[in-house]
């Protein structure tokens, strides 16, 4: 069975703004990449959390079947949250630790929920470090931004 891994990325022009996620799916067989897949897209008025939600999102609802995948983020808040804070937030009625709503909840759920049919291993990876595959992501998302900039 290939081994997934898929390379996510947000970006965003402004905080909020136009932005865009991006995600690079590379299937390897015994070491050898056997497929590729990019995925890009995005929104007109949105904020660089959202994107980098978005791209593992995409990733995961990409796969057409339950797959064994590694999602690498250069987003300590994605990672942090999917792997730690998100069982806080669900015991609390997806209320911080300080008793304030969750931020995108929207999409923590729907990360939570897509991730569910899958056996996921979260990596995180400095961004802008020379990392061939988070760059690919990353031009990705700055090409699904491309239609929103004004």
């Amino acid at each position: 069975m290939p081994e997934i891994i898929a390379y996510t990325d947000g970006a965003c022009s402004g905080n909020p703004g136009p932005g865009g996620w991006g995600a690079l799916l590379v299937a390897r067989d015994n070491g050898q990449v056997v497929k590729t897949r990019e995925l890009k897209g995005g929104e007109a008025n949105t904020t660089n959390n959202r994107m980098e939600l978005l791209a593992a999102i995409s990733a995961l609802e990409a796969l057409d079947r339950p797959s064994t995948i590694t999602i690498v983020t250069d987003s300590a808040y994605v990672k942090n949250g999917i792997t730690s804070w998100i069982h806080g937030w669900k015991r609390n009625g997806w209320r911080t630790a300080g008793k304030k709503p969750v931020k995108n909840v929207d999409l923590w759920e729907r990360v939570d929920e897509a991730q569910r049919r899958h056996d996921v291993t979260w990596e995180w990876v400095k961004g802008h470090a020379g990392h061939p595959e988070n760059e690919r992501a990353d031009e990705l998302a700055r090409a699904g931004m491309e239609p929103f900039k004004p």
